[in-house]
């Protein structure tokens, strides 16, 4: 009889304590949303004219390329790039994004071709060919700020990705303020929705196993 309730006890322990993770987890979940859903706006209250503020070069973080072309949500990152360049906010621009499967240029090279095109210097550009996502995208781009001299810089991307953007440019010891795109790709409900699901998995993911150990300090000064 006593060996069924210690069972029993054993059984109900362990669920309670599953049923704690589960809901630490969860708060976790909510809480990684609600910071990604809120920065965006607290970034415009901190920020009453975004069009004053200057850096020495803009990094803009990459995206998926169709058919050796920037994708609509790419194309919108490297117009906002233009457009800080041509208002005399930086001085450079930084590409990142490497080579996915199935394509014949990098990302990084679909936005430098992009630029050209509008105008920009090619010697303006600069591009690294190596990362596969948004902290590898940072820490490349921080490896060609010395040799540029370049001490602090624009990150450029959508809205939703702005909190975990910035947070690894921290990590990272990257002189950095935000420049969100004003405009973006995501326009439906159901496709800002998708996208805050994935910012939120993917923040609190960082959060909880992130690369702490990495560092890339630009400014050596």
């Amino acid at each position: 009889m006593w060996s069924y309730f210690n069972s029993l006890h054993r059984y109900f322990s362990i669920k309670r304590i599953v049923l704690l993770v589960f809901t630490l987890l969860l708060a976790g979940f909510i809480w990684g949303m609600l910071n990604i859903a809120f920065y965006p706006a607290l970034l415009a209250q901190q920020s009453a004219a975004p069009e004053k503020i200057k850096a020495d070069a803009a990094i803009v973080l990459g995206a998926s390329v169709w058919k050796d072309k920037p994708s609509p949500v790419f194309a919108e990152r490297i117009k906002h790039g233009i457009r800080l360049y041509k208002n005399g906010q930086v001085h450079y621009l930084i590409f990142t994004g490497g080579l996915s499967e199935g394509d014949t240029l990098s990302e990084s090279a679909a936005a430098r071709q992009y630029a050209v095109e509008q105008g920009i210097p090619a010697e303006k550009i600069l591009i690294e060919e190596i990362s596969t996502n948004t902290f590898q995208n940072l820490v490349q781009a921080c490896k060609l700020m010395p040799t540029h001299q370049l001490h602090k810089v624009m990150i450029v991307s959508d809205p939703l990705h702005m909190r975990r953007a910035m947070t690894m440019a921290g990590e990272l010891h990257i002189n950095a303020v935000s420049a969100a795109t004003p405009t973006s790709r995501y326009v439906s409900w159901r496709s800002k929705a998708k996208s805050l699901l994935y910012e939120s998995f993917f923040y609190v993911k960082h959060e909880l196993t992130g690369d702490a150990n990495t560092q890339c300090s630009a400014d050596k000064s």
